[in-house]
């Protein structure tokens, strides 16, 4: 007898050995299959009840889960959500039905008269299968006396999901609920910006601090859910955060990520090969422009709502939209001797165009870099005559005819913004282009500093020009910013009055003694300061030299 063994077998070994123990000697013709039902259900795990489970599945091998619902909650509703989290896959709920008999005790089998039917034996039958990579939940009725089983199976590569078993329908949801509508709208659409718009999901609107909007932008294609989004990027080579519900704690970025927090959004830019995924978390807005797109491109655009607590979505439906064809760019005209600084688009890295129509024989065009990189392409009359990329000073003299055609067309050779200052001008009496010295480095004198004084030097040219000299009190966590902002197009008229030491001319034919210095006396003790120096040639287009920092000496 092992009627005593039912009160200490936990409730899933118990329907499994009920089932056993409801046939009696199957036919050899249902042997294997009712063996081959056992094992699967022996080699099976256990499904938590009310807790999101990520499920690992391997190529062409199928895994299974199983559950039985706790005692007095027969013909109880439960939901079952499967999310896929990359590839299609196909699935299954199968339930294994035991007969009335099966929760009597042992003894009780043997005295009474059992009738056929009931001695038959459990039934395994399939409720529900699917296969596909859209988010999928199924609403069933569970029996006291059914055993469930989950099968899973990825036939394209290994790939992993979630599943989330409830059988409380009353406390609230762990996903998010869509509205009636899911569809996300495009309400506007620009050269670089897209405007969207999506009705309010129910979850918002009943529990707002803890449920935000996340918005995912890409150029390859739409994601079904916030977990296939995510193994998407990773799989390019790039690593996300735990979540992109991002829940605002901090967390460090990789080197291929920016994030952005200005006006309570959040958002993450992933670089990779493969081009840029942008996450923008919007708290509970549900209208959004998405800025700094490129022209004429094709984005996809996500709308995921995300619950705080528990880090649960639900994905909109997606849709795509193309930003307009950047207009044809407007040619600024080039006016003889006037200098035009021009800044130009790093990301985009688009050709800025300046044309200039010749009214002599000989011409000078004259460049000076400001910040970045630049590339500078002339043409005469649609032939190239130039092409280059300029760092500094560069000038090039041309010859051709009264009315030849010049176009000028600038492009930042990085990704950051470059901006180069252009000038051109017919006079050869009076050249554009300074004599430069062989360096523009600032020398400081560690062995002439003093409490109140620093001595500086810097090379000279051969020609007659005038050199002033500034001076600026810094901070020292000030020194990287002012040394990696310095603009070297900017001149003295962008410097306070206050800042100006002094202005001297000086020339040597010999370049050997083309050097000079100055000591500047009247500065704090112990204080750092940046020095810099202009130099003014006969065309008064001023060259700055590379700042300098000096600190004044604590004791004396």
């Amino acid at each position: 007898k092992m009627s005593w063994l039912w009160f200490y077998l936990p409730l899933h070994l118990l329907m499994t050995a009920c089932l056993c123990h409801s046939i009696k000697a199957p036919t050899t013709s249902s042997q294997q299959s009712f063996k081959t039902d056992l094992f699967n259900f022996y080699h099976s795990l256990i499904l938590a009840d009310g807790k999101e489970t990520t499920v690992h599945l391997l190529k062409d091998i199928p895994k299974r889960y199983y559950f039985v619902l706790e005692e007095g909650r027969a013909f109880a509703p439960f939901t079952i959500t499967v999310t896929p989290c990359d590839v299609p896959i196909e699935w299954s709920i199968l339930v294994h039905k035991a007969s009335a008999n099966c929760f009597l005790p042992a003894g009780d089998h043997d005295t009474q008269e059992v009738s056929k039917s009931q001695k038959a034996p459990s039934m395994v039958s399939t409720i529900f299968n699917y296969k596909g990579n859209s988010v999928e939940t199924y609403m069933g009725v569970s029996s006291h006396s059914a055993l469930y089983l989950l099968e899973f199976l990825s036939t394209e590569r290994d790939t992993h999901i979630t599943v989330y078993l409830t059988t409380d329908t009353t406390s609230g949801h762990l996903y998010p609920e869509l509205p009636v509508d899911p569809r996300i709208d495009v309400i506007g659409i620009g050269h670089t910006t897209a405007t969207l718009t999506w009705k309010h999901s129910p979850s918002v609107l009943q529990h707002r601090e803890n449920i935000q909007y996340c918005l995912l932008v890409n150029e390859k294609h739409n994601y079904k859910s916030l977990c296939a989004a995510e193994t998407a990027i990773r799989s390019s080579g790039m690593k996300l955060p735990p979540t992109l519900a991002l829940s605002l704690s901090p967390y460090l970025l990789e080197p291929q990520q920016v994030m952005i927090l200005s006006n309570s959004e959040l958002s993450i830019i992933n670089k990779a090969s493969s081009g840029e995924v942008r996450q923008i978390c919007m708290g509970t807005k549900n209208t959004y422009t998405v800025p700094n797109l490129s022209p004429s491109t094709q984005y996809y655009f996500d709308v995921f709502v995300v619950n705080l607590l528990t880090n649960a979505s639900a994905a909109y439906t997606g849709t795509f939209a193309r930003t307009l064809e950047e207009p044809e760019p407007k040619v600024m005209e080039l006016k003889d001797g006037k200098a035009i600084q021009v800044v130009l688009d790093g990301k985009t890295q688009k050709f800025y165009s300046l044309q200039y129509q010749a009214r002599h024989k000989k011409i000078q065009f004259t460049f000076q870099l400001c910040q970045g990189q630049v590339q500078v392409h002339i043409t005469k009359n649609g032939k190239t005559v130039a092409l280059e990329n300029i760092s500094g000073l560069r000038c090039f003299s041309l010859k051709g005819k009264p009315l030849d055609i010049y176009l000028v067309q600038l492009r930042s050779t990085e990704e950051s913004n470059s901006s180069v200052k252009v000038q051109v001008s017919p006079h050869f009496h009076k050249p554009l282009c300074p004599l430069l010295p062989e360096s523009l480095k600032i020398k400081s004198f560690s062995k002439l500093r003093t409490c109140n004084s620093v001595t500086i030097a810097w090379l000279g040219t051969q020609e007659q020009s005038k050199y002033c000299v500034y001076k600026k009190r810094i901070e020292d966590d000030q020194v990287w910013m002012e040394l990696q902002s310095a603009d070297r197009c900017s001149g003295p008229e962008s410097r306070h009055k206050s800042e100006k030491v002094l202005c001297k001319y000086f020339y040597d034919i010999n370049l050997q003694r083309a050097v000079t210095t100055e000591t500047i006396k009247g500065l704090d003790v112990g204080t750092l300061y940046l020095f810099d120096v202009y130099l003014f040639g006969p065309s008064g287009i001023p060259v700055k030299y590379h700042s300098k920092v000096v600190k004044t000496r604590k004791k004396c």
